[in-house]
């Protein structure tokens, strides 16, 4: 039995292989039971509490403490052999790579981390984790380049030709590409600042329509005629546009003209007609009624009131109720409404000759 724990295999004896693959495996049990037992209790204890911040930390234990266990493990392990100068160039590759990745997992999950409080901050009422979408998958793409760039480098391989021709490249890239650049910043403006979201009803300058999809580089609106109109990112960032969805009450001023025949009397008991009006209908706030000025063939009268409901369909229910009051009113009143009139004055030939000779 000696014997056979003292032959030799690649300068370490089967002894030294038998000790690292217990040594490895106790590593093993004991890290899984660490995780089943005082992780999985540590991680209860984090849900139940009000706090988020304790549920990143566990969850980061769990994404990169646990894997960071487990290598090290290994690679303790593995270094208590004597190992050739191929074995520990193959060593020293796995080594970079398992840490490349875990610092570039570790970095994406803190930048998605610092993305998703900040939304959570802005509306706490969302779900954030949903909505990262395409941005996720910009940052994945954007720092796995960076770091297989280091990793390269660090093996030995001489970036700075490559680098030179993507630069040269990157210049005809960039030049030819700018609108889609400058779509895909204006992507991020979109998703950070949030001036619209899908669902939302915008008008954008005599288009509108409910906003369907928000892509890296389009945004496609639905309108009320059925079509879907496609925006470039950069259109809508520098458009001014009407957010109807975040509407919370609607001011309403439009104007009514009665005839110049209209008496004093009724001219004078209007306003507090047309105030009753409104104030009959639900969820509206009056504000004003007033005889505003003297039209070409109109005694102009203007009404302001505040619908309480966003509701497009609701405002014209209530406009119509407004109407037809005022239209039924009137009649009672024998009030006339105006419409456009031109009087003309006919002068009798031969009598105006007659009052010139008098003069």
């Amino acid at each position: 039995m000696e014997q056979l724990l003292e032959r030799v295999y690649f300068q370490n004896t089967v002894q030294d292989y038998i000790i690292v693959l217990s040594a490895i495996a106790i590593a093993m049990l004991l890290i899984k039971f660490f995780k089943r037992t005082i992780l999985f209790r540590i991680i209860r204890w984090a849900e139940a509490t009000d706090t988020r911040f304790d549920n990143y930390i566990v969850e980061g234990i769990n994404k990169f403490g646990i894997p960071i266990l487990y290598f090290s493990a290994i690679y303790i392990s593995i270094s208590y052999l004597t190992l050739s100068e191929r074995a520990q160039r193959v060593l020293t590759i796995a080594v970079t790579v398992a840490i490349t990745v875990m610092v570039v997992r570790f970095v994406i999950s803190t930048i998605l981390l610092i993305i998703r409080s900040y939304l959570h901050r802005r509306h706490p009422e969302k779900d954030t984790v949903n909505e990262l979408g395409a941005l996720k998958l910009i940052v994945n793409a954007l720092i796995w380049f960076i770091a297989i760039g280091f990793l390269l480098d660090n093996m030995g391989y001489d970036l700075t030709a490559i680098i030179a021709g993507l630069g040269i490249g990157g210049i005809a890239v960039a030049l030819a590409a700018q609108n889609i650049l400058g779509d895909l910043f204006n992507y991020f403006v979109i998703f950070l600042d949030k001036p619209f979201e899908v669902g939302d009803f915008l008008a954008v300058d005599d288009k509108s329509g409910t906003v369907e999809h928000i892509g890296v580089k389009t945004t496609r609106i639905k309108t009320l005629s059925g079509e879907q109109l496609v925006f470039a990112n950069s259109d809508l960032t520098s458009s001014r546009i009407h957010n109807y969805k975040r509407m919370q009450r609607r001011r309403i001023v439009f104007s009514i003209g009665v005839t110049y025949q209209t008496g004093y009397e009724q001219l004078e008991r209007l306003p507090a007609l047309l105030q009753s009006i409104v104030q009959r209908q639900d969820d509206v706030e009056f504000d004003r009624a007033h005889f505003k000025s003297y039209g070409d063939s109109s005694l102009d009268f203007e009404i302001v009131y505040n619908v309480l409901r966003p509701d497009y369909n609701f405002y014209m229910d209530t406009q119509q109720a407004i109407n037809l009051a005022i239209f039924k009113e009137f009649e009672r009143m024998g009030v006339e409404m105006a419409y456009p009139t031109r009087t003309l004055f006919v002068v009798n030939q031969q009598q105006e000759e007659v009052r010139n000779q008098e003069v």
